[in-house]
């Protein structure tokens, strides 16, 4: 039985090939990022996708309407978009963090917020975070906005669990490790990932299908190398 399954980041690395994964499996995507053309050009018969940005507050209205009008509900949020920013601190202003805040944390919160009254007792919310969001873990001069950013997805997705322990969906965060994506790229220019987009996408798409039959409220730490 197929699941309607909403995935946002997906115009390049890991949410590009989730939506492939996952399309190829029969379930139904709704694929959202600022940039549909990937997605939109696989001509997936299962997949909708249309241009939405998580800054814009407008955007999530015809969210909100696709939902209503295709699906009536929801069984999988894959929370993937992120924003980076690898800037040194004192040269990080307001509008620095505030941008990267925009995406990862208001972002993820207001989507999950939207999608919620869809969702039954047995529907899975998986938040995408990073080693660098753990407490604990090693972390990387530059990367203050983003990291904190991550960091604080991670704690959502454990107050949020708590608060619909009763009710369902179950929530959980996967902090991951160097994935070999533009994303990387740009944080770690030259670094060579040990683990492929399509190698951790497999790895998402199999968690975000079965995952809450084992897991509610954890933070799973998905890294075989620093960074």
């Amino acid at each position: 039985m197929g699941k309607n399954i909403i995935i946002t980041g997906t115009s390049r690395g890991i949410g590009f090939e989730l939506v492939q994964i996952l399309a190829s499996q029969g379930h139904s995507v709704l694929a959202l990022s600022r940039n549909e053309l990937p997605v939109s050009n696989l001509n997936l018969k299962n997949v909708s996708t249309f241009p939405f940005d998580l800054g814009d507050l407008k955007a999530y209205k015809k969210v909100n309407e696709f939902i209503e009008k295709e699906w009536e509900h929801v069984d999988v949020l894959i929370n993937n978009a992120g924003a980076l920013l690898n800037k040194p601190f004192q040269q990080t202003s307001f509008a620095d963090f505030e941008y990267v805040y925009k995406t990862n944390v208001f972002g993820v919160a207001e989507l999950t917020r939207l999608v919620l009254p869809f969702m039954k007792k047995d529907g899975h919310v998986v938040t995408i975070s990073s080693m660098g969001g753990v407490q604990g873990s090693m972390k990387f001069a530059g990367l203050a906005a983003y990291s904190s950013s991550k960091g604080a997805v991670i704690t959502l997705t454990e107050l949020l669990a708590e608060e619909y322990k009763e009710t369902g969906p179950s929530f959980n965060v996967l902090a991951l490790g160097a994935v070999q994506t533009e994303m990387l790229q740009e944080a770690f220019p030259g670094y060579q990932a040990p683990t492929t987009a399509k190698e951790m996408a497999d790895y998402i798409a199999d968690f975000a299908l079965n995952g809450c039959k084992y897991y509610n409220g954890k933070l799973l730490q998905v890294s075989n190398s620093t960074p």
